[in-house]
């Protein structure tokens, strides 16, 4: 099955833009990129005249089963916002789950989004297949997957957060773990669900679990990822309990390298943006919800300077409430900008975070991220023109303003939205069943 784009201003990230570009697709798989007309003529054509072509977009971190608690803790600081909220989160059930996800996925590809990574590391016992449940509705939808099995073993009564009741012991979750990579972790080029390792955060998790995490992954040729540095009590509870910084505390542990990325990592010292260059280790990074929980801002533009890979993440829909994918591109630019001023990070640059950089962060540089034959046809037209035509870059239209409707994203060459409505499932059912899934996890939790 052949699909011609023609006409688009193509961005491959990796190299060249094509003003009034072509991509060619064939089955799952980019065979043609580049200026003019395609070289071949037979096939589904797309006439794409107007539109920006980008790769699709990659989201590195997420918590897809809080779509059911949005709105909650609006004015909290991060650990004020976990105390308020694990207590509605241990009620929840694998209904929950796979409705936040049906609806947290629909809302991330009507943003650009072809992979997302998430993260989901609360267990309530005799919950059901909670793990399942989310790939599930990433299959469904047709979207690129990689599902951390997170974990947490400190509860209340161990010094941690979370209460009791969704923490387990580490022999369970090595266990659960390594049953979530048998079942569900597809290695083979273009699979569409890749499983990681994923113990939650220093304050949440013992050293015994991160050391064991390590082991389990890399002996099962997974990756690793955890939250890390997201706040200033963070970095006061690694050093009362270390005397290490958050990022020299996971390094003493084995933890940083190629095959790992870390969510947030907002506080760094000098000397922990160096290491995490040196070692290869990717970071996710959450703009809007660092500000929505004031944590502030991390020092992107310095870890891209030092080489360090840098992805972009949504972050859960509990701190980013109805954020699209999309526009944390600006948000990250902005940011950035009003930080360190502005030439602090571009639009080409912010758009590679969210496309190559997330790949590279995945692990997955060799078959997602940029336009280029060979690799997966994971690809977003986005429909400029109108209001957009004042600005004569395009590049510059797509990522300075509002974002601009999606006029297709295709995901392995199958058509997942189309004239900015989700098709692979209903737009509307999806999201039906995000509100059925926010009212079921507050009725339990008010019994």
């Amino acid at each position: 099955m052949r699909t011609i784009i023609e006409n688009a201003h193509v961005v491959t990230v990796s190299g060249e833009e094509h003003p009034g570009g072509h991509i060619v697709v064939q089955d799952d798989r980019i065979t043609a990129v580049g200026p003019g007309p395609a070289p071949v003529r037979d096939g589904e054509r797309i006439d794409a005249s107007g539109c920006l072509a980008t790769p699709g977009l990659v989201n590195t971190h997420h918590h897809l089963y809080q779509w059911a608690s949005q709105g909650l803790a609006t004015g909290s600081t991060l650990f004020d916002w976990l105390t308020t909220l694990y207590e509605p989160w241990s009620k929840m059930d694998a209904e929950v789950v796979r409705g936040a996800a049906s609806a947290g996925l629909g809302w991330l590809a009507k943003s650009g989004c072809t992979t997302s990574t998430d993260h989901h590391y609360v267990f309530p016992k005799g919950r059901g297949d909670l793990f399942a449940a989310e790939i599930e509705a990433a299959a469904e939808l047709g979207i690129r997957f990689h599902p951390c099995r997170g974990s947490m073993d400190r509860g209340r009564s161990e010094g941690g957060l979370p209460p009791d009741e969704v923490v387990e012991d580490l022999d369970t979750i090595l266990a659960e773990t390594e049953d979530a990579i048998a079942r569900h972790h597809d290695p083979a080029p273009g699979s569409m669900v890749r499983v990681a390792v994923a113990p939650c955060s220093p304050f949440s998790v013992s050293r015994d679990l991160l050391t064991e995490s390590a082991r389990l992954a890399r002996e099962k040729g997974v990756r690793l990822h955890t939250h890390l540095a997201e706040t200033l009590d963070e970095e006061e509870h690694t050093r009362e309990q270390f005397d290490m910084t958050p990022v020299e505390y996971l390094d003493a542990l084995g933890w940083l390298g190629e095959d790992v990325w870390l969510a947030h990592c907002v506080h760094l010292h000098d000397a922990d943006v160096k290491r995490l260059a040196e070692t290869r280790t990717g970071v996710a990074h959450c703009p809007s919800s660092n500000a929505r929980l004031g944590a502030g801002i991390a020092r992107i533009a310095h870890l891209l300077e030092a080489g360090a890979p840098v992805g972009l993440g949504v972050d859960g829909s509990a701190s980013a409430e109805m954020v699209p994918l999309a526009g944390e591109i600006r948000q990250a630019m902005y940011l950035q900008r009003a930080r360190y001023g502005p030439a602090a990070l571009t639009a080409r640059e912010a758009l590679e975070i969210a496309t190559l950089g997330g790949a590279r962060c995945l692990g997955r540089d060799d078959e997602i991220g940029s336009l280029e034959p060979g690799k997966l046809a994971d690809i977003a037209l986005w429909r400029l023109g109108g209001f957009y035509d004042a600005i004569d870059d395009p590049v510059v239209a797509f990522a300075f303003g509002k974002t601009p409707p999606l006029e297709r994203l295709l995901v392995g060459g199958r058509t997942v939205v189309e004239d900015d409505t989700l098709v692979t499932v209903p737009q509307d059912e999806a999201g039906r069943r995000g509100a059925a899934a926010h009212r079921r996890l507050m009725e339990l939790a008010a019994r």
